[in-house]
Parts: structure tokens; C-alpha cells; sequence
């Protein structure tokens, strides 16, 4: 494969659309010979904060002299971006050799399952991320989970330490109606004495936390806030609680204190596409992917500290048709004075009419 054959065929895949279970995960895997198990893993679930916990814990461990690699979802431009080694992208070779290699796997897994009971899109993805991995020799990979937890593709490590960043109401279709629900599927990939490590949570998902600990004998840690005056490369407020559990995250996995060196290094270098992004000056232009209220309220608490006074500023949204699009606008109105409404190519992406609609119900 080319490396455009390789995201033609990820592409396609993306018909077949998404299916839980870890079945055809656990097949992929062992036609590849086992890759997730060449190296130790950490693996990241939560509601928000994923991405920049994940690339923080790897500036990290990479500063603390570990070969390191990574797996993030979604990408912005390339599928290329979602698997690093050494805090940078795999060259489109490595990953189209990746690619073809899960490709073939999925084929052999394909020949014996049913019609409906195809290899998805992000389970091929993840198989060529795994082999990926192992095959360029890193010590350690730490994995964002995709959506959930328990039957997330992603879920097939035998994950050395578990983080999760927070529990926010999403996903109620697959994950359940409550937080208690959502924190018990995402605290699925919590093994016998794994050692977890949790952010600030709401009580109902701080009961969980607590119970999967106690019945899976596993340590519990609550992270502490990142010291005063550490100095962050990435913008935002909500950067510096991330920073916190990946460096508790990091210490638990070396099981020794962080150098200082290390830490300020990784937090004063460490840049997150996506988050707070600043793409261009004039005009200033911030990108930032928030797909939640939880998330956009982070985003709208920070603006004032990356554009201060500018004024006016203009917001150019678009929401896919699962989120909650109301409660997204309700934290974003008060802060911007103009609102553009767009949709991008995803076939799930909601009009701007739909969009427009919800702001006069909100009074914006």
C-alpha cells in the first residue's frame, strides 16, 4: 500500500460504520503475532482532556529517558497524526506498511465472520497502531481510549496504569443514562491490581472509582494540582489540571518521583493540535475540537487568557448530530459576539439551520 491507499482503505472502511465488542480486536491481534504485549502500556479513558493527558504523560516518560509512543483519537488532517513515537507522527511509510498489515489481518478475521460482523474502521486503525508501535520498538504506549471503556477496540492492553481524566454525561446511547453508568464503562479497562489514577470527579463517579478499586484490589490515586509556578507551553486553564494527572499518571508507571527537570521540560515543551491551537495571528485564529458542555465550558473560561481584550470575536461551529449542541452554544454564547454556523464532510454533522435554530431558543 501507499500511504494514500492505506487512508483510502481506512476510509472505506468507515461504511461499515460501529460496533461494539472486543471479538474481532482479540482475532486482529493474534494474526499479528500479539504486538500490544511488545511493549508496557498505559491506557487513558475519560470524557475530556484525553489527547493532551495522553501527549503529556509521553513528553514525560519520554524526558525520564523511556523510547515512547502514543495512540490518540480523532486526527485533524491525517490518520497519520494518531500514532507517534518520540512525540512525533510515524512517516507515511511506517504507517502504510502498518496499515497493509492490519488490512490483511482483517481479511483472514473478515473469511470467517458474519455479513453484519465486519472488522470497523477504528479496529483496523488500532491493530495497525499496535503493530506500529512494536514493530518501531517502544518501551512504553500510552493509549487513548476511542468511546467507553469496557468494549472500546482499544481494550485488548494489558495496561500497566489507568487514568481517567473525568466523567461527563455523553455517549448515553452506548454508555448509559447516568455518570455511575459511564464511569463503570470506562473503569472496565481497570485490571486485577491495576493501579488507577483519577483527576477531580463528580461523587457519583468517585464512588465507582473507588468500588472497581477496592473489588479489583487495585491502587487508587488522586492526582494533586500541577505546582504554581510551572510554566505550560499549552494554553488554557484546563491544560494544568491535565498536566497534574499525566505527571502522577508517569510517576505511578516509574514508580519513583518525577526529576524536576523532566517535568518542567515536558510542560514548557509540550504542544497540543486542537486544544486552544493558535493557527494563525492576523487575524488571531484558535482551533480547538470541545465536543461536549463539560468541554466547551473549559474552552469559554479560557478564551479571555488567549485572545484578552480582541474584540470582536467571531465563532465558526460545527457540531456532529450525537452531541449535546444546546448545552455546547449555552457555554459558548455568553463569551463570543458573533457566531458563524458550518458542517463539515461527516455525514452526521448538523445543519446550520438545526444549529441556528437552537441559538434563538437560547436567546443568542
Amino acid at each position: 500500500m501507499t500511504f494514500r491507499q492505506a487512508e483510502e482503505y481506512l476510509l472505506g472502511l468507515e461504511l461499515f460504520g460501529m460496533r461494539f465488542g472486543l471479538d474481532r480486536m482479540h482475532r486482529l491481534m493474534t494474526v499479528l503475532g500479539l504486538p500490544q504485549r511488545r511493549f508496557a502500556s498505559i491506557h487513558v479513558v475519560g470524557s475530556n482532556g484525553k489527547s493532551s493527558t495522553v501527549r503529556f504523560i509521553a513528553a514525560i516518560l519520554e524526558r525520564h529517558g523511556l523510547r515512547t509512543g502514543s495512540y490518540t483519537s480523532p486526527h485533524l488532517r491525517s490518520f497519520r497524526e494518531r500514532i507517534e513515537v518520540g512525540e512525533t507522527p510515524i512517516s507515511e511509510a511506517d504507517f502504510a506498511a502498518a496499515v497493509e498489515r492490519a488490512a490483511h489481518a482483517a481479511e483472514l478475521v473478515d473469511r470467517t465472520a458474519e455479513p453484519d460482523d465486519r472488522v470497523t474502521q477504528f479496529e483496523a486503525l488500532t491493530a495497525a497502531a499496535y503493530h506500529a508501535l512494536a514493530r518501531r520498538g517502544v518501551e512504553v504506549a500510552v493509549i487513548e481510549a476511542g468511546l467507553g471503556g469496557r468494549y472500546d477496540a482499544t481494550n485488548v492492553i494489558p495496561s500497566k496504569v489507568q487514568v481517567l481524566t473525568g466523567v461527563s454525561l455523553e455517549h448515553t446511547r452506548w454508555l448509559g443514562p447516568t455518570l455511575a453508568d459511564i464511569a463503570g464503562e470506562k473503569l472496565a479497562v481497570v485490571p486485577v491490581q491495576g493501579t488507577l489514577v483519577t483527576g477531580a470527579l463528580d461523587p457519583e463517579s468517585l464512588a465507582v472509582a473507588e468500588r472497581v478499586a477496592r473489588v479489583r484490589h487495585a491502587q487508587l490515586i488522586a492526582a494533586q494540582a500541577a505546582p504554581a509556578e510551572l510554566s505550560l507551553r499549552a494554553a488554557g486553564g484546563f491544560q494544568r489540571t491535565n498536566f497534574a494527572l499525566a505527571a502522577a499518571a508517569a510517576e505511578a508507571f516509574l514508580g519513583r518521583p518525577l526529576e524536576p527537570a523532566g517535568r518542567e521540560a515536558a510542560a514548557a515543551e509540550t504542544l497540543v493540535p486542537g486544544r486552544l491551537e493558535v493557527v494563525t495571528e492576523r487575524p488571531l485564529t484558535v482551533l480547538d475540537g470541545a465536543h461536549n458542555p463539560s468541554g466547551a465550558r473549559a474552552l469559554a473560561e479560557s478564551l479571555d487568557s488567549v485572545l484578552g481584550e480582541r474584540r470582536p470575536r467571531v465563532a465558526v461551529i460545527g457540531v456532529l448530530d450525537d452531541k449535546d449542541a444546546a448545552g455546547m452554544l449555552e457555554a459558548l454564547l455568553p463569551r463570543v459576539d458573533r457566531i458563524i454556523f458550518t458542517r463539515s464532510q461527516n455525514p452526521r454533522s448538523l445543519s446550520p439551520a438545526t444549529l441556528t435554530t437552537l441559538e434563538e431558543k437560547l436567546g443568542g
